[in-house]
């Protein structure tokens, strides 16, 4: 898919709506969407209220194991909820770089970074990275990888950023079973993710495709939402993956 593609653009739309709506109230239903991603109370209450827009189907920075000192980037970053976690994890002498392609979103995310000085926030495609060749240490994402037409390329371009030894933990959504078609009634909402998504097998050959070492699932759950039609219920699958470059 080009940056002109009509999916792509619309994809871009989409985002941007979710970026300029106001923060949704941390009450108790979004306490409990958070914590089935595998977020605690503290992560949320701790990063600015305009990150919390960013929840995606995991937590990639529970996992990671990250360490002060490292630099991290994040794919696709949104608003910057994981941006804002991993900051605090690696300290002051480690940097987190946000990649997004949406502008709106960054723009919000770069508002919202006036206490973090080891934050930086950057419009980008995620399939040609702003990023120079092995400058980083760990790389994230959170349900965005599924988006991608070619994800072997993604992973590669994931791949060339990071230090020899570096780490990939990624959160994301594939298939479990027969999905309906993009165009089926109802999944307007999903349309551009199902035209792309991948089955668990076909989604882990991408990662291997793309050059990556001990590829691992770290877990995996049954994936809902508030928005998850009838039709796909029972049919996605929320995937940890960590593999080392």
């Amino acid at each position: 898919m080009k940056r002109g593609d009509p999916d792509r653009r619309a994809m871009r739309k989409q985002y941007a709506a979710l970026a300029a709506r106001p923060p949704a109230p941390l009450d108790d239903a979004a306490r409990g969407r958070a914590m089935d991603r595998g977020y605690s109370a503290e992560e949320l209450e701790a990063v600015p209220e305009s990150a919390r827009a960013s929840l995606g189907c995991g937590n990639p920075t529970a996992l990671a194991g990250l360490r002060e000192g490292e630099t991290v980037l994040d794919l696709g970053c949104g608003t910057g909820l994981d941006v804002f976690l991993a900051a605090r994890r690696v300290g002051p002498t480690g940097k987190v770089i946000g990649v997004d392609m949406t502008a709106e979103a960054v723009e919000k995310a770069r508002a919202a970074a006036g206490g973090y000085p080891n934050v930086e926030f950057r419009v980008g495609p995620i399939e040609k990275l702003p990023v120079p060749d092995e400058s980083v240490d760990v790389v994230l994402s959170n349900c965005v990888l599924n988006h991608c037409p070619d994800k072997a390329a993604a992973f590669r371009e994931a791949r060339r950023v990071l230090r020899p030894g570096g780490r990939l933990h990624v959160s994301d959504l594939v298939t479990l079973g027969d999905v309906p078609p993009a165009d089926t009634p109802s999944l307007e909402v999903w349309a551009e993710w199902l035209r792309v998504a991948a089955d668990r097998q076909t989604y882990l050959a991408a990662v291997r495709e793309g050059g990556w070492r001990e590829v691992a699932v770290l877990s995996e759950q049954a994936f809902s939402s508030p928005l998850t039609p009838p039709l796909l219920a029972g049919k996605v699958l929320s995937l940890h993956v960590r593999a080392i470059k």
